[in-house]
């Protein structure tokens, strides 16, 4: 249980409000996400959104805008479920959240699909993000109120074949964040924030002429939506829209050996800090047609921007999988960068994805992350054989 200062809380209200300003006033690190503290450091409202979910991509260093489609297809690009193998299936993960320094805060993530035809997949997911107990205190350290921030998002989604090879996707977001409950004190309120937001996608898969390979491509624009306010009007912040471009390369080696090489770069369309504060006071279309060209630092802080997240995914007989990655932030844009390994096992409808990361800083909050993913995929029964 970590104690939180309620007027201090209040007060970055009427500043940048994000998961990190309220968890700065206790014993948590800087940042939810396990960014650094850096000035430059691009901050928004419900960064959850931007944590992986599920184990698989979570083993290959959060690689998953290309890589074939399942069940969280919903989160990485929609537009990939059309290409789902199953006519429908759902996945539950667990996540304990920044274990290595808070024990009660966790994300788990429920999605599943159905394939309306071989043109058209529709979907559903719900993101669930628990922040553990906290207890309120005044300026003067005497106690207030016991609370759990939680934060909850769901989505819908759809995607269409335009041809054998291209599809499109669409998703649309409920966003709740519940951090303080309702408070009001020395003239400031508090309250929980929600906000709308919609995906668009696409995605590209062909087999390469003459070889046993297949080359994929994805894009997509995620969490565009309204700014969000845990106050009034006048405090308004920016959600975390998205720009994802990724590839894939599948090779089958033989007949029971095939090996994944995936690469997804991710840059944060929202505007970046200003010395004056400026950003905050850009409309969603400013911000994100903005967001381009608006560093400070000029072309070398724009590029710092880009994350970059590169994986490696090894299958025996569709059965046994075994992945590696690598995730990397700029230093002066929160400096998260680590290994990434996981495992995975499918027998008949049944599959189970386990991850593991390692960051190159020890003792960094995100140290020993682990994700856990279910996954449960069928086929409509078309078995008319004479009995």
């Amino acid at each position: 249980m970590r104690k939180i200062n309620i007027p201090a809380l209040l007060l970055s209200l009427s500043s940048l409000f994000s998961v990190s300003n309220v968890l700065a006033q206790g014993t948590t690190p800087p940042d939810v996400i396990g960014q650094g503290d850096d000035y430059r450091v691009i901050t928004t409202a419900v960064p959850f959104l931007m944590i992986t979910p599920d184990a698989r991509a979570g083993g290959m260093g959060d690689v998953g805008g290309a890589t074939s489609a399942d069940a969280n297809s919903v989160h990485w690009n929609p537009a990939k479920l059309v290409f789902v193998e199953n006519d429908y299936g759902f996945s539950l993960s667990y996540t304990p959240w920044l274990g290595k320094i808070i024990n009660d805060m966790w994300i788990g993530y429920l999605s599943g699909y159905y394939k309306i035809s071989e043109e058209q997949a529709v979907a559903v997911s719900m993101r669930y993000f628990d922040l553990g107990e906290i207890f309120f205190t005044s300026n003067t350290g005497d106690p207030l109120e016991q609370f759990n921030p939680r934060e909850l998002a769901v989505d819908v989604a759809y995607s269409r074949k335009l041809s054998q090879n291209l599809s499109l996707g669409i998703a649309a977001r409920y966003i709740h964040s519940n951090l303080t409950g309702s408070f009001s004190t020395g003239g400031q309120d508090a309250k929980p924030g929600s906000s709308v937001a919609a995906d668009i996608s696409v995605y590209y898969t062909k087999e390469l002429p003459g070889t046993q390979s297949t080359l994929s491509l994805g894009a997509a624009i995620t969490n565009i939506g309204a700014k969000i306010t845990y106050s009034d009007d006048d405090n308004r912040d920016f959600i975390p829209t998205n720009l994802r471009l990724a590839s894939a390369f599948t090779t089958n080696l033989d007949q029971y050996n095939t090996l994944t090489f995936g690469l997804d770069f991710n840059k944060l369309m929202v505007p970046s800090p200003q010395e004056d504060g400026s950003e905050r006071d850009k409309n969603l279309l400013g911000g994100m047609f903005g967001s381009f060209a608006d560093a400070e630092g000029g072309f070398k802080e724009e590029m710092q921007e880009i994350t970059v997240s590169a994986g490696a995914e090894y299958w025996y007989n569709n059965t046994f999988a075994a992945r590696l990655g690598y995730f990397y932030e700029a230093e002066e844009k929160g400096g998260r960068q680590y290994l990434t390994m996981g495992l995975g096992f499918r027998y008949q409808v049944f599959g189970i994805d386990f991850a593991y990361l390692v960051p190159s800083q020890q003792e960094h909050p995100l140290a020993e992350t682990l994700r856990f993913t279910l996954l449960f995929n069928f086929n409509k029964d078309t078995d008319n054989s004479d009995n």
